[in-house]
């Protein structure tokens, strides 16, 4: 890998409901996911700038793409501060798998299950 591109390009996250998982993430992060179909995928973008050089990804139901809680985490931010995304978990339908804790120098991450069962890590600075 070159040293100038990013280690993360980018991500799916297997959604079983398409909907759901969309409504789920757009309640607890309040963002806008637009949906789209991609080689017989139903996928739910999140947020990106073009050509920004920041990788970004999208939710992703298919045959080929089944949740679960373990496998891959894929850490989405969740700054300023990753507690004003943990209080809307719950009521979006997820479950709080690890609650905000402190890694030093690095800031602050969570886990959480999603609506379709996917272990998911949040980080934040504070």
């Amino acid at each position: 890998m070159n040293n100038s591109t990013n280690a993360l390009n980018w991500f799916e996250i297997p959604a079983k409901d398409i909907l759901r998982s969309k409504e789920f993430y757009e309640n607890i992060f309040s963002i806008e996911m637009p949906l789209n179909e991609i080689y017989n995928t139903k996928m739910a973008f999140f947020p990106w700038e073009s050509n920004s050089g920041k990788a970004t990804g999208a939710l992703a139901e298919s045959k080929d793409h089944i949740p679960g809680i373990t496998g891959t985490i894929v850490y989405l931010n969740a700054d300023p501060d990753l507690e004003q995304v943990l209080k809307k978990v719950e009521k979006a339908g997820g479950k709080i798998l690890m609650a905000k804790t402190n890694i030093g120098n690095n800031g602050f991450i969570a886990f959480l299950e999603d609506t379709e069962g996917n272990k998911v890590g949040i980080h934040s600075m504070e």
